[in-house]
């Protein structure tokens, strides 16, 4: 039985709308042809049959104001940004937020339904890049941090789906170079 049978099956009222009733399923099956297959799964039951399932689709943002009084956005998801029509990504990419302080940089992120050891977390001095791969769970995302950072003084701990991460500033100098006095 498929998704809109079901439908039609919980609503009976809808009995007395056949030609609408037509229109909405043939809508959903153009639908269903036109949509990527990645965001199609099949599930074996235990009777032997297999159930056709469709998605997650995945899309959200979160909104701060950074240090600077400006508002940052910044999105989520396993949907790419500005296609007319969802073209899915094979990753998500997990909820960050970053909270900068004078001496350090706090990253946290979002990482349900994988452990520990399916992540790989990689840091420069002005970028953090997280992957996390576990089944059919994807996760990836890079960071631009706020500040330069020591990636050697880099602290992580992973507990109940949020990787929090703390790094150490490094003093910023000023303009490339050194004064040199001329004789």
């Amino acid at each position: 039985m498929d998704w809109f049978e079901e439908w039609f099956r919980r609503r009976p009222y809808s009995r007395f709308f056949w030609e609408l009733d037509r229109a909405i399923e043939e809508m959903f099956r153009e639908f269903s042809t036109m949509m990527p297959r990645e965001f199609f799964r099949e599930r074996k039951l235990p009777d032997g049959s297999v159930e056709r399932m469709f998605g997650p689709i995945i899309y959200g943002y979160s909104m701060t104001v950074g240090p600077d009084g400006k508002p940052q956005i910044r999105t989520f998801g396993n949907l790419r940004k500005g296609v007319p029509f969802p073209a899915p990504i094979m990753h998500r990419e997990p909820l960050v937020e970053v909270i900068p302080s004078k001496e350090e940089i706090r990253v946290a992120i979002e990482l349900p339904g994988v452990r520990k050891e399916d992540i790989d977390l990689r840091v420069t001095e002005d970028r953090l890049t997280v992957s996390a791969e576990r089944g059919e769970i994807k996760y990836h995302k890079e960071i631009e941090l706020p500040g330069k950072v020591d990636p050697k003084s880099a602290d992580a701990s992973y507990i109940n789906g949020l990787l929090d991460i703390t790094l150490k500033r490094v003093e910023e100098r000023g303009p490339a170079g050194e004064r040199v006095n001329i004789k």
